[in-house]
């Protein structure tokens, strides 16, 4: 080994001791802290540690580069050039199209007496620990900034909650649009990534039983109806229910989540693969799988199996599951006179694996959310057969390794479905849960509510539109001024300016004397849908012409209206829809 990678290594060694010692000071001043006692011994040797740390990392660089210094510029130019696993970047289009889904859900959002907040990216550790059961693994923490422990926000939902809490906030309607985070195998085709939007609202307060619940369920169907990603289905079902099924199966009561995140994986998994995992994985006698088994493949209209639960006696005789019962039904009332109940399957296999859900729990499907060669909601086998069948949901074949669509985790993409595109449900415990943290005594907060995931909604509407061969606009530029020859470029300003001060997003050539053909080529391009046509004759007797542009080639002998120049901007109002 040479001198200087023994030195280098020895170097490492160093720097990692230290920020060991670094990250144990910190824990400590922050103790030291909360109990109110002097740490300004333990402040000053973190910093003389951070100025060793500083000058061997400076020193090291320094033996990595040699004694010519070129090194430096060698390691620096070495780097990946790529955005982080499970991120993209948005181009001009992508982005546009994504505004218009955030704009379409919050128009429907808004006809729901409902108010927008927005929380911090990252929250306290605590804060999300414990909420999300075994999905508390895809929690992307961070490293200590000066004392507080901090992670990425999984949902939107749990810091809804914390800021109710913190506010002492007992009534709310509010929509929320940000960035969450999940550590998670992403699947970039189909929307499944690790940095993405979730579009929320959510109702806080009490209400008669079932109120809030179909109104939010009357919200998604709109919701997703105005995004026009075609048919859908929202699978529903209760917590109660559910945890009722598990009592009387005789699920120990410290298995009752993990058994229920067991049943979750029903839509991906055959009932062969679900039951090994309750059984062998997670020590369930088999005989109490079998008795799940028996329920958990109900589904169908809300109806249909509400009237096989009610027809159970022992189902009936659980106190807990009747409660859920008896809530459906109520559900389904409302949802009948909210014109969406068509849109619902009541699915006994929907469990929803997070820890916080209390009630009424769903999920939106779309024909796109299984893997191409599976059913969209795939069937747990009768009675009779639970013990024996294996199910429809054998994995697609792997593909080779040159095949386009395998990702970097050697994932094809293209046999991964999206995935469902919404999901919510009841949590009344949630907001209450945190007050009692903070040693507030007061009433809970019952919460309902739905997410809405923009990217895999996207990813729909992205493969709808490459289907039908649909040009995507990178811009919402509705004029392009067009200047013939011995027109200025300032009276191409001048109009520009007319309409941008009436509100019409308009562009022009920024050249001087731009040749007539590029000029349409940009408007072509960008697919503008009106031309403002500038002409020295037409421009002296006080008028314009205006043209709808169809695409260079549908253009024809079309060579638009003539209009006065006084009445452009009414014209154009009008042909936009803005009259």
């Amino acid at each position: 080994m040479s001198s200087s990678s023994s030195t280098s290594t020895a170097a490492s060694a160093t720097i990692a001791s230290i920020n060991e010692e670094i990250l144990s000071l910190q824990n400590r001043i922050k103790e030291l802290k909360v109990s109110k006692q002097d740490a300004s011994k333990e402040v000053i040797s973190m910093k003389s540690l951070k100025e060793q740390l500083k000058t061997l990392t400076k020193d090291k660089d320094t033996t990595t580069s040699g004694p010519t210094g070129s090194g430096s510029s060698s390691s620096n130019s070495n780097f990946v050039l790529k955005t982080p696993k499970g991120t993209t970047d948005h181009k001009p289009e992508a982005a546009l199209l994504r505004k218009k889904i955030f704009s379409t859900l919050e128009n429907v959002f808004l006809k729901h007496d409902v108010s927008t907040i927005d929380t911090p990216v990252f929250e306290l550790k605590d804060i999300l620990a414990g909420k999300y059961g075994e999905d508390s693994k895809l929690i992307y923490d961070l490293s200590d900034q000066g004392g507080e422990l901090c992670s990425l926000r999984y949902d939107l939902t749990v810091p809804f909650a914390r800021y109710l809490a913190m506010n002492g906030i007992s009534s709310m309607k509010r929509y929320h649009i940000g960035k969450v985070y999940r550590r998670d195998q992403p699947v970039m085709t189909k929307g499944r990534m690790r940095e993405f939007y979730q579009c929320d609202i959510d109702i806080a307060g009490s209400c008669d039983p079932m109120v809030y619940d179909s109104e939010i369920l009357k919200i998604l169907c709109e919701a997703l109806t105005a995004l026009d990603i075609g048919q859908y289905t929202v699978k529903i079902n209760h917590r109660k229910i559910l945890d009722g099924i598990f009592q009387l199966a005789g699920v120990p009561a410290d298995k009752t989540r993990s058994i229920s995140s067991a049943v979750d994986k029903l839509d991906k998994l055959p009932w062969a693969d679900v039951k090994k995992e309750m059984t062998v994985e997670k020590g369930l006698d088999e005989k109490v799988a079998d008795k799940i088994g028996q329920y958990v493949g109900f589904k169908g209209p809300g109806y249909d199996v509400l009237g096989k639960l009610e027809s159970d006696p022992e189902l009936m005789a659980v106190p807990l599951a009747k409660q859920g019962i008896d809530d459906m039904e109520i559900l389904f009332r409302y949802l009948t006179v909210y014109k969406v109940l068509d849109k619902m399957s009541f699915d006994m296999s929907l469990a929803r694996g997070l820890d916080y859900y209390t009630g009424i729990i769903y999920e939106a499907i779309h024909e796109s959310s299984a893997p191409p060669s599976k059913s969209v909601n795939p069937s747990v086998p009768p009675p009779s057969e639970i013990t024996t069948s294996s199910g429809s949901g054998k994995s697609a074949k792997k593909s080779s390794s040159n095949d386009k669509n395998v990702n970097e985790d050697g994932i094809d993409e293209s046999t991964v479905g999206v995935g469902s595109i919404a999901a919510g449900g009841r949590y009344d415990n949630l907001v209450g849960m945190f007050a009692e943290a903070a040693g507030n005594k007061r009433e809970q907060v019952p919460c309902v509510g739905v997410s809405v995931g923009v990217e895999r909604v996207y990813s729909i509407m992205e493969s709808k539109r490459k289907n039908q061969q649909e040009k995507l606009r990178g811009k919402e530029t509705e004029v392009f001024v067009l200047g013939l020859g011995g027109v200025q470029l300032e009276k191409r300003m001048e109009i520009a300016t007319l309409l941008w001060d009436n509100g019409i997003k308009t562009s022009f050539s920024p050249k001087v004397n731009p040749k007539t053909p590029a000029q349409w080529k940009q408007a072509d391009d960008d697919a503008i849908p009106y031309v403002l046509i500038l002409a020295p004759k037409e421009l002296a007797e006080g008028k314009v012409r205006i043209k709808a542009q169809v695409g260079k080639d549908q253009a024809g002998e079309d060579k638009g209206i003539e209009i006065d120049l006084d009445k452009v901007v009414d014209y154009l109002k009008e042909q936009l829809g803005r009259a």
